[in-house]
């Protein structure tokens, strides 16, 4: 499979499950830009399992489309467990049932020793409930830590639907 059949795949797994439940996934993105609404979108009638999203790149997009406060970003940066915590709770103000948020350093340039290139948060949180949030280490270029991103995303929502059928 390329890499663009193995997101949709991804995106089809998690549909089912949302579909099944009766909810709606949204998504608040920094460093995939849109990749992850993309994805979902590309399925036929993902109106019934997606709400939509928001791509907030720039950190003032962060602050004001999805309520990351400037002091989280100051005292952690945009790349953080903090900011991503802020991004799906933002998310989940604008709609859904299950958000799903990504920060990152996509590369190739602006990675340090903390975060280097490849180093994405990504956090997934269910209404009423806390956020939960993984850093993940992905190689290759720019577009393979892109696409890394929305698989790992999108494998985590699945998860979470399917602990509920434990």
């Amino acid at each position: 499979m390329n890499p663009m059949q193995k997101m949709t795949h991804a995106a089809q797994q998690a549909a089912a499950l949302l579909q099944t439940r009766g909810q709606l996934l949204v998504t608040a993105e920094s460093c995939t830009g849109g990749l992850i609404g993309a994805v979902c979108t590309e399925i036929a009638g993902s109106s019934a399992w997606f709400f939509g999203g928001v791509i907030s790149y720039a950190n003032e997009a962060k602050m004001r489309g999805l309520s990351v406060k400037e002091e989280t970003l100051s005292a952690f940066g945009a790349v953080s467990v903090q900011t991503v915590t802020e991004m799906c709770a933002g998310a989940l103000q604008l709609g859904g049932d299950i958000a799903v948020a990504v920060s990152g350093v996509a590369g190739p340039a602006g990675g340090s020793d903390d975060k280097p290139v490849g180093c994405v948060y990504i956090g997934w949180q269910r209404l009423g409930k806390a956020a939960k949030v993984e850093r993940f280490q992905f190689s290759g270029d720019r577009q393979a830590v892109r696409e890394a991103t929305v698989l790992a995303a999108l494998h985590g929502v699945k998860r979470m639907l399917e602990s509920d059928e434990k």
